[in-house]
């Protein structure tokens, strides 16, 4: 009989050395942060009787303001003889696991702790924050280290460039289900002579930051690209889809060349108008810092990413956030961006219900995503999205991560994308 590991062996199999150094930053920011909220309440309690605060709203004073203080500072010590040590020991640890791709569990939980805290793992400079990569067959192509990498060898003159969505990461574009295989990409590229490419990347980033830096990849794409480009076709899921537009914008802002190439996007479960789940995140916030006794609370709220926030109305760019405090309730000030001009858009959109109705369109959708917001459609004209109605397609009893497991979703995606015989 094999004996059975304990669970922190097994877990601990999947984390790189960075992650313990990414690990404790996090353990004494949030030690920082729940003696903020401890305070913050203690003091609520201090105003109601008329006992006057610290130098700052939210603080103490006198012996218990001492306290506090002294617990910051602590923490605060232990924090950074921790990031000391582990600094100093990462390089003889790295050694041993150079080269070692990280497991699917540990990509996974990075994935997720990104979306949430990405912003922050990035102003923090946290190692555990992901950088913004162009992948093939698992591997990241750096263009500066290796202009052509190996792995590129007999690459095609068309790319499928795949972006995925909020908290995920690219290898779960390959689904597996009831001893099933679905993967869009694979089909696709395998069917139609493309050269499937993942991007990854943070996304806790406001979109439109992230779209800078993919515009800057896709132009480094083409030009190392081994073969001549004819084709860039895009598919994205969720997030990813707000991504690419944005990505598209700024390329054309700057005058770069990869937009010549690019020929279709289909988008699958994109909130181009945004989600209400988002939206009711925001009166949760708007709602927790209405008292004294709950403001302090208002805190975790804000924990979430600029990400998360971009979503409450499909933030694409930089006007759409810059200049505005994210937690602030207000009206969809967007700068509208229509589809692109030149390029095949197509929208997959997907609902629980088995029938389309206002109450499945505007709420239900498929649990992230109304059904109206996926197919780009707003009761403002100017910010409407006009997709063909042959360029539509809906999929019923079928939830946002469904859109990724679904062997007709990669069938309407086929039909779409074959040229049409001469």
């Amino acid at each position: 009989m094999t004996k059975k590991k304990p669970v922190s062996e097994n877990a601990l199999r999947h984390l790189n050395p960075s992650d313990l150094r990414g690990v404790a930053q996090l353990a004494t920011q949030a030690t920082r942060g729940v003696t903020r909220i401890v305070e913050g309440v203690h003091q609520s309690v201090y105003d109601s009787m008329g006992v006057p605060g610290g130098p700052a709203t939210g603080q103490t004073r006198g012996m218990t303001g001492l306290v506090y203080k002294s617990i910051h500072g602590v923490t605060q010590l232990v924090g950074k003889a921790l990031d000391v040590a582990l600094t100093g020991l990462m390089p003889l640890l790295d050694a041993s696991a150079k080269g070692q791709p990280g497991s699917p569990q540990r990509e996974t939980v990075l994935a997720i702790l990104n979306g949430v805290l990405g912003d922050h793992l990035v102003a923090s400079g946290n190692p555990l924050a992901i950088p913004m990569t162009l992948r093939h067959q698992g591997h990241a192509l750096r263009w500066a280290v290796e202009p052509r990498p190996a792995s590129l060898a007999g690459a095609a003159p068309k790319v499928l460039l795949m972006i995925h969505g909020l908290c995920m990461n690219d290898l779960q574009w390959h689904t597996e289900k009831d001893g099933k295989v679905v993967d869009h990409g694979e089909t696709i590229a395998a069917a139609l002579g493309y050269t499937p490419i993942h991007v990854r990347y943070n996304t806790g980033l406001h979109t439109s930051q992230n779209g800078h830096q993919l515009a800057a990849e896709l132009e480094q794409l083409v030009m190392h690209w081994p073969v001549p480009l004819e084709e860039i076709t895009v598919l994205v899921h969720s997030m990813g889809g707000l991504l690419i537009r944005s990505a598209l914008y700024y390329a054309q802002q700057e005058g770069l060349t990869w937009p010549r190439h690019l020929k279709n996007i289909v988008f699958l479960g994109t909130p181009h108008h945004g989600s209400p789940l988002e939206r009711a995140g925001n009166w949760v916030d708007t709602i927790l810092g209405s008292t004294s006794f709950t403001a302090p609370f208002a805190r975790l709220g804000k924990l979430r990413s600029a990400g998360i926030t971009d979503l409450r109305y499909g933030h694409v760019l930089d006007a759409d956030w810059q200049g505005h405090d994210r937690f602030h309730r207000k009206p969809d000030s967007r700068v509208p961006l229509p589809l692109p001009e030149g390029v095949a858009c197509y929208a997959v959109a997907a609902t629980l219900a088995d029938q389309r109705s206002t109450l499945a369109d505007r709420l239900t959708g498929d649990g992230l995503v109304p059904l109206h917001s996926a197919l780009g459609e707003h009761d403002d004209p100017a910010r409407t999205l006009i997709f063909a109605k042959e360029s539509q397609w809906i999929t019923f009893n079928t939830g946002h991560m469904q859109l990724l497991s679904r062997p007709e979703v990669t069938q309407q995606v086929l039909k779409w994308l074959t040229p049409a015989a001469p």
